[in-house]
């Protein structure tokens, strides 16, 4: 790969020549338009426009994935033949600018009307222009380090119900869960500073629990206060959690956006966990959006520590397979000898019987296992929650079976047998 260039592939649809729907998009994203106009010499294209690397053709369809308009009015009856297209983007068009970058290799390629299919794949970055975004301040090790684990996976939990605790509430089940074991608790996406509980009363009323916890056990929990809100409220917030002795925050970050997650980052020494709500807007549709692997490298270059990537054998739409190369995108270092690495968090439907697909999966513990129902849910109480998760790690890290363990340990038995019932 040039080091002077941002290569990235994209799947594509068309009823055209591919190669010409290339060329399209190289010009639309860089310095050309649908025609070339005054002062777009040989000399600028040269410095300045991007480069079709090459194009894959790939199967043809009966019909159209997306609607479009102009094919339509042109009279275009198909077939319309995919392809996979690789283009790359002189880094000089850009400079250290990730909004810039998110509209170059994306950007208004969703609406040209050569096309009626689009998804961004993937998104490779050159070593130099990767070290002048923000690389994670806690990232894997640093995450351990807080929470003194070690090894084996980190159990987390979601506070439940979502919505409608007081901050007294909320503090009063933070409690319970730190009693129980769990390393790491975040809040919902969708509480982040309600009326009912906002965080200038939430905060000092969880991390009261979490250091007086921490006091008698000497256990750090991190807790993820979810402080989405414009970015001056966010510093505000951030603010507020590290006073009171917290180690991590949580955004939403496609509603915050990239700028708003860079000034939080620059701001915060604390961990940054990355939440996807709403990805599936972009990437459930196989012929539109972005895949994972493209989009994670644009929040890594905003510098979070975390990034969700759901979980297996979940309540999501995602196949496992997609969870699982989510998993490896964020073990892989975005340059060549930097670690950037960030810890991937493994959420939706997650219980101790999920835990042998995961292992199966990924062949480490780097992660964060989190189990809201799986704990939260476990009918003999959380602790037995947190302890149903732990016997099937430790067991699946030995080469044993749940069905071995849970002759053993009673609260991995009774939680087979209780979330087992689908």
């Amino acid at each position: 790969m040039s080091s002077e260039r941002v290569h990235a592939s994209y799947l594509i649809e068309t009823p055209l020549v591919p190669a010409a729907v290339a060329e399209v998009m190289a010009g639309e994203q860089s310095c050309g338009t649908f025609k070339r106009v005054e002062g777009e010499t040989d000399a600028l294209r040269a410095r300045a426009r991007a480069i079709v690397e090459r194009v894959e053709t790939l199967e043809t369809v009966d019909a159209p994935s997306l609607p479009n308009a102009l094919l339509e009015r042109q009279g275009h009856s198909g077939p319309w033949q995919r392809a996979r297209v690789h283009l790359s983007f002189p880094v000089a068009n850009i400079g250290a600018n990730l909004p810039t970058l998110a509209a170059t290799v994306a950007g208004n390629l969703y609406d040209l009307g050569e096309s009626t299919g689009m998804r961004l794949e993937t998104l490779r970055v050159p070593a130099h222009y990767r070290r002048r975004f923000e690389l994670p301040r806690v990232g894997i090790a640093g995450t351990r380090a807080a929470t003194g684990v070690s090894s084996g996976a980190l159990v987390g939990t979601i506070i439940k119900p979502n919505v409608g605790l007081s901050a007294a509430q909320t503090a009063e089940l933070v409690g319970r869960l730190c009693a129980a074991g769990v390393d790491f608790i975040k809040d919902d996406e969708v509480c982040a500073d309600p009326d009912h509980a906002p965080l200038a009363e939430r905060v000092p009323a969880v991390m009261a629990v979490v250091r007086a916890h921490q006091e008698r056990t000497g256990k750090h929990v991190m807790v993820a206060f979810n402080i989405t809100d414009e970015v001056d409220d966010m510093r505000r917030h951030a603010d507020l959690v590290q006073r009171e002795g917290g180690s991590c925050v949580m955004a939403s970050l496609n509603w915050c956006g990239y700028s708003a997650i860079q000034a939080l980052r620059r701001h915060t020494p604390l961990a940054l966990h990355g939440h996807r709500n709403g990805f599936g807007a972009l990437s459930r549709h196989p012929m539109l959006g972005m895949g994972y692997q493209a989009y994670q490298v644009l929040w890594r270059l905003a510098g979070v520590d975390h990034m969700h990537v759901h979980g297996l054998e979940g309540k999501f739409s995602q196949s496992d397979a997609e969870v699982i190369d989510g998993a490896r995108d964020c073990y892989t270092a975005l340059a060549e000898g930097l670690d950037d690495t960030v810890m991937p968090a493994f959420s939706s439907g997650q219980w101790a019987g999920t835990v042998p697909a995961t292992w199966a999966a990924v062949q480490r513990d780097d992660l964060l296992f989190m189990s809201g129902g799986g704990i939260l849910a476990h009918p003999d109480g959380p602790a037995a929650g947190v302890a149903s998760v732990r016997q099937a790690w430790d067991a699946v890290r030995a080469g044993d079976t749940l069905d071995s363990a849970a002759r053993v340990h009673p609260e991995l038995a009774n939680a087979l047998a209780f979330f087992g019932r689908a």
